[in-house]
């Protein structure tokens, strides 16, 4: 049943996520504070993109997922890049006696992690999509992985980071191999998404067992502004 990969973020919002969902007519998005992503229905219709505007308002830029149809006249493409959607089916993970839960009090230095590493979006919020785990030395976090998009049945590894300075060590496979851990005792398979042109993140998870299940899209796009 990995058809709800087609459209991750709008299954998450209807699914798992639906109590984090803010809803106007056939457009979802999370709380800016948690995730910049919107999603709106797999063929969306003209109403359906009235109703992106009216929920992100005029002028405003808003980021989508594995849109499979370009947005209509007016509105304006900031940003597109190429992303690799891979599934862990054969991905049971393992627990990492070094690997300790994050909480609400260690946002502030996951989000100093996520600075200096840029694995993609983490916002004061995103801790609430799922668990998070990171692992320390001399008390300070220095790699992490957690959960984000929760389609039915699938939980998605992401924030994948390690501080510069304790890249290669294996850190980061083994938290992913530990959320996916996690992931497993709950019921679901983890699957992930990365830019098709880290090429390097791309062998780190097929040497874990992930494997390439689509070729997607991530952008960003601007409302019209409507001028009576």
């Amino acid at each position: 049943m990995s058809e709800v990969l087609d459209n991750p973020v709008w299954a998450s919002l209807l699914g798992a996520h639906a109590h984090l969902a803010e809803r106007h007519g056939g457009a979802l998005r999370y709380p800016l504070d948690v995730s910049p992503f919107l999603a709106l229905p797999s063929e969306p219709s003209p109403s359906d993109w009235d109703d992106v505007a009216a929920l992100a308002g005029p002028g405003e830029t808003v980021a989508v997922a594995g849109l499979a149809v370009p947005p209509p006249p007016g509105w304006e493409v900031v940003m597109t890049l190429a992303g690799a959607q891979m599934t862990g089916v054969d991905v049971q993970g393992a627990p990492d006696a070094e690997a300790v839960p994050l909480g609400p009090a260690d946002v502030p230095e996951m989000i100093d992690l996520v600075e200096r590493t840029q694995p993609g979006p983490f916002l004061p919020r995103t801790i609430e999509l799922g668990a998070y785990l990171g692992i320390r030395r001399d008390g300070a976090l220095v790699a992490m992985a957690g959960e984000r998009l929760r389609p039915p049945g699938w939980t998605e590894i992401s924030a994948v980071c390690t501080d510069p300075a304790f890249r290669g060590h294996g850190l980061a496979s083994r938290l992913v191999l530990a959320v996916a851990a996690g992931i497993r005792e709950r019921g679901d398979t983890p699957f992930l998404h990365t830019v098709v042109e880290n090429v390097n993140a791309i062998r780190l998870y097929e040497s874990l067992g992930f494997q390439l299940r689509l070729t997607t899209t991530f952008q960003a796009l601007r409302v019209p502004v409507l001028v009576a």
